[in-house]
């Protein structure tokens, strides 16, 4: 078993550049088999979700090969339609691969997925669009299995602009018959980016970024060779650790206005932040003060940010309230963060946090990626030595993240026991 071991205290200062966005690399990866051309994905992270995907990738025929930092997937001699069981458990995001692979073979056969136990997340909404487009879909207790003769476009609804929903409609209508619609979808960043994607791999999308998207379908897509957006969640995370310790970094390669509502937050909160193309600068300021916001799909506060700002509010004069609009079950931090000395009640989608003026170091268990990473960021504040498990879950969307912080002058360990 690993474990982070930090020591506290230390004042971030420095410069660093994000990776490429986990949640634009996972999608473009099962549309990468949508062609039997060569597909590179430029400046790949080599993080946990992304290998598991390239061994989903492998067990279905699909060679793979890191290339320095830029990752080709050749999907010319796929040769299945069934993603494993236990990969399939292991990552949320390979139900991406259900559009995918019917988009190519016009049948899949996937498990529920897996992932973050942070709330039920049902697929409800990708199978009603599937269904739509001529899918035929049986589910029982242990798996889901989809075919269909053609993929026809029509127009679907979706009840809930959900991101995972979208972008498998997205995989699989690009090869459909005919013309799609879809409206209520999600607007995230990095929808759009999938979109940019598939296009310059000879797809025909518009409106990603609206709550409209159109899909022309084309008979065939070609080689792309693609450089997909910053990581925003990353570089919010890093901007969060330079506040809570009363540190000042230049992080790089990111669009401020992909975190505006974390910049806000920031600026009225005693930060002072400068943005020149894609550099951002933050210095903390005086004694942080308590803020409230509430999670919403994007352009609203994210909800991937909601545990590593909640860290910020434990140390605010005063008392924050935050709500979580997104996943029923995203406050399993909070009993971690209180071992700390944190002083937080969560009633419902409500938590209540009364700042206090520093944490203390603390044993404490990692149960997800985004709440791992609050941890690490409160153990940066903290004082003494703290101690995080559940490491595994950490290294699923942070590449190298000690190493990085070790950079900026904190003084952070992975060990194992």
């Amino acid at each position: 078993m690993e474990k982070f071991v930090i020591n506290g205290g230390a004042k971030l200062s420095g410069s660093l550049r994000v990776e490429s966005a986990k949640n634009a690399v996972l999608p473009m990866l099962a549309g990468a088999i949508l062609t039997d051309e060569k597909v590179i994905i430029k400046n790949c992270p080599k993080i946990e979700d992304v290998l598991t995907m390239i061994k989903i990738l492998a067990r279905l025929g699909v060679k793979t090969q890191f290339l320095g930092e830029d990752l080709m997937v050749d999907a010319s001699n796929i040769n299945g339609y069934e993603i494993p069981d236990e990969l399939g458990k292991e990552l949320r995001s390979s139900v991406f691969m259900m559009g995918a692979l019917i988009s190519r073979f016009k049948k899949a056969k996937v498990s529920y997925p897996g992932g973050c136990k942070i709330g039920a997340r049902p697929i409800n909404l990708h199978l009603d669009g599937l269904k739509q487009m001529g899918v035929n879909v049986i589910e029982n207790e242990e798996y889901i299995e989809c075919f269909a003769s053609d993929l026809k476009g029509c127009k679907i609804k979706l009840s809930y602009p959900s991101v995972g929903a979208t972008e498998n409609l997205m995989l699989s209508a690009v090869l459909a018959q005919g013309k799609t619609e879809l409206h209520g979808v999600a607007k995230e960043p990095e929808i759009v980016d999938l979109m940019q994607f598939l296009n310059k791999m000879g797809a025909k999308v518009y409106g990603a970024g609206t709550s409209t998207i159109l899909i022309e379908g084309v008979k065939k897509l070609h080689a792309v060779e693609y450089k997909p957006i910053a990581d925003r969640i990353e570089a919010g995370t890093y901007l969060l650790s330079a506040v809570i310790t009363g540190g000042e970094i230049e992080v790089n390669g990111c669009d401020a206005k992909n975190i505006y509502p974390l910049i806000h937050k920031l600026c009225d909160n005693t930060c002072k932040i400068s943005i020149k193309n894609d550099i951002i600068y933050v210095k903390s300021g005086r004694v942080p003060k308590s803020f409230d916001f509430s999670t919403g799909p994007y352009p609203f506060f994210p909800t991937d940010l909601q545990a590593q700002t909640m860290v910020l509010s434990t140390i605010s004069q005063g008392v924050s309230t935050i709500i979580e609009n997104v996943f029923e079950n995203r406050f399993c931090h909070v009993s971690e963060l209180k071992k700390m000395g944190a002083d937080i009640s969560v009633k419902g989608r409500r938590a209540t946090v009364n700042g206090v003026n520093r944490l203390h170091g603390a044993k404490v268990f990692a149960n997800d990626l985004r709440g791992g990473s609050a941890l690490v960021l409160a153990g940066l504040n903290a004082e003494g030595v703290s101690e995080i498990y559940g490491v595994n879950h950490i290294k699923r969307g942070y590449l190298n993240i000690d190493e990085k912080l070790r950079t900026l002058g904190a003084n952070v360990k992975l060990q194992k026991e």
